[in-house]
């Protein structure tokens, strides 16, 4: 039976006509496990995944090893960019049972969701050191027949410990010096001779982690922060990490010099490398990765779709990376890997924001118009009657409803294309996301999948910012910048609550905890606001104003202005003059009327 084949998942549908009996993630799986009295198995992985590719061609399309699957196995196929939660959930319960995680992760699970084994790719034969599929899952099979009670023991302590481990540490002061330490601990993690953190493979951008050192006043506490910075930028772009020809980050490098990369390209993983280039001063970076964006990713919806696959076709034969490594004129023979074509809500955020803060850099429009037809898209696909969703393919709404790091990020992104347009509505849309997420200036807890709920898996703690901000993190940096833009300092102190209770977890592991440390340094500096008033954005002054540096920067009309100031946007009232105004928390300096009186 086909359950997978109508699915928003392109990853999903890959595997829609494979003899494995897969269910999509929801509760019938574990239904149907309890009646059958069998264990689950979960298979997790992404369009855009190599080894996931191989895994499902070597393994999941054999009609041997499926029937073994079936047999003795409820089978449920994730794709863990539509499903987070879902993965983030069972990635920590298979950190119980190996320390070799990623994708594709298959976890063996009681009905009730907690993992008694886990692991990632396994062959189908026996290969190096690694044993075979059909091997596994008969001796997972054997072990539910003849050692049922073992296995409902670990899966009972592998739970027990995860919620223990999701008990929240005790809040804490920061203190500029803590936000020092923090950034000296990744100076000290830097790799000296070829950028980047650590000394080994793999090496990932950790965009989170290189925005918060670019970040405003973090060099003068820290000295070397910016540089850190900055050379991780140039030696990332002259490496093979970039693709010369197309623009674009790939996900990863397997070498320390950058030089062999993972060649998938990550919607997440651009967007917020346009803002890192952007905040070390290079622009044309940031413009050949908005090119990507534009040239591959966006879809006839206006949205951008996910990722674009590390694989291609080359003489007929599956290659990982074959396609990246031809010159332009080479690659108009072949057809380009495929791009996973789902809208996810928040990437879109992350992304729509940072193209509106480089339209407002280099006052190109194009990057603009960008923006706010993913915006359009975001809001009239993946808003349902019911609420916000995850991400949709086409027309097609995800079953999965949106996270609290896919709203607190789509929030972000309003508010930058709030400033970048001057549409008091994005504003406004931001601010109302932003409301349903806090309880006066307290966050709400992070959504967490319904289904998980119902079997009570422990939610997994929001402690990493890693690949992007999490939950806590963005909502801290939207909290922000509603705040600056004069929505009422009541934000502001709803950023501190989370910079305060996600402290601990971030001074201890900074590397993993960027966007936290990157709300607390803006948290601990007074807020600078630009606005210009003037009838269009190419007037002299506004032209200056994207060569200052800023919190915020917004270029309006005195109509445009007056409408802020009338939805409860402080920063705005009572600037009506076609002027520049420079202000520092609120407290702003005379009107420059001429751009001779900047000096």
């Amino acid at each position: 039976m086909n359950r997978l084949g109508d699915t928003a998942s392109p990853y999903l549908r890959s595997h829609a006509d494979q003899p494995v009996a897969w269910f999509p993630w929801g509760d019938e799986a574990f239904a149907v496990a309890r009646e059958r009295d069998v264990p689950v198995l979960i298979s997790i992985g992404y369009s855009t995944c190599h080894w996931c590719h191989v895994m499902a061609r070597e393994s999941f399309a054999d009609s041997a090893i499926a029937e073994i699957v079936n047999a003795h196995f409820v089978a449920i196929k994730v794709d863990r960019e539509e499903h987070p939660d879902v993965d983030a959930a069972f990635m920590a319960q298979a950190s119980a049972f190996t320390s070799n995680l990623g994708w594709p992760l298959n976890v063996f699970a009681l009905p009730n969701g907690s993992a008694f084994f886990a692991g990632t790719y396994w062959p189908p034969e026996p290969r190096g050191g690694m044993p075979a599929f059909p091997d596994v899952l008969l001796a997972v099979a054997r072990a539910w027949q003849d050692k049922r009670a073992g296995l409902e023991e670990t899966g009972t302590a592998v739970r027990s410990a995860l919620e223990k481990l999701g008990k929240q540490a005790a809040a804490v002061e920061v203190a500029p010096a803590d936000i020092a330490a923090a950034a000296r601990a990744l100076i000290a993690a830097e790799d000296a001779e070829y950028g980047g953190f650590g000394t080994t493979g793999p090496k990932f951008p950790i965009a989170t982690a290189l925005q918060f050192l670019l970040a405003p006043g973090v060099d003068e506490v820290s000295p070397g922060a910016r540089d850190v910075g900055t050379f991780t930028l140039r030696a990332m772009r002259g490496s093979e990490l970039f693709d010369s020809v197309d623009g674009g980050f790939f996900r990863y490098a397997t070498q320390r010099d950058w030089m062999t990369p993972h060649y998938e390209r990550m919607l997440v993983d651009n967007a917020q490398l346009i803002d890192v280039a952007l905040a070390a001063d290079d622009v044309a970076t940031a413009e050949r990765i908005a090119a990507f964006l534009r040239d591959v990713l966006v879809q006839p919806s206006g949205g951008f779709g996910a990722a674009q696959d590390a694989e291609s076709i080359i003489d007929g034969q599956p290659s990982e990376g074959g396609y990246y490594a031809l010159t332009a004129g080479q690659r108009r023979a072949y057809d380009a890997p495929r791009v996973d074509e789902k809208v996810i809500t928040g990437w879109n955020g992350l992304a729509m924001g940072a193209l509106a803060r480089l339209t407002q850099r280099t006052g190109n429009p194009q990057w603009l118009e960008l923006a706010e037809d993913a915006a359009a898209a975001v809001m009239a696909q993946n808003r349902t009657e019911t609420g916000w969703i995850r991400a949709s393919l086409g027309d097609i709404a995800s079953r999965a409803a949106a996270t609290t790091a896919d709203l607190a990020q789509l929030a972000g992104g309003l508010l930058a294309l709030a400033a970048a347009t001057g549409t008091v509505a994005y504003a406004t849309a931001a601010r109302d996301i932003i409301d349903g997420l806090r309880d006066g200036t307290t966050p709400r807890a992070a959504q967490t999948d319904a289904v998980l709920t119902g079997l009570g898996v422990p939610p997994t703690p929001d402690s990493g910012d890693g690949d992007e901000p999490s939950a806590h993190a963005a909502l801290a940096l939207a909290a922000i910048q509603l705040a600056t833009l004069g929505a009422g300092e009541e934000y502001r102190e709803l950023a501190r609550t989370i910079v305060r209770q996600r402290w601990p977890r971030a001074s201890a592991s900074p590397l993993a905890a960027g966007s936290t440390l990157y709300a607390a340094a803006l948290l601990s500096r007074p807020a600078t606001q630009l606005v210009v008033i003037a009838p269009s954005p190419e007037v002299p002054l506004a032209v200056a104003a994207r060569r200052m540096t800023a919190d915020v920067t917004a270029i309006v009309t005195a109509e445009q202005a007056q409408a802020f100031a009338d939805a409860g946007f402080g920063l705005f009232a009572g600037k009506q003059q076609q002027a520049l105004y420079r202000c520092e928390n609120f407290a702003c300096a005379l009107p420059v009327t001429d751009v001779s009186e900047l000096g």
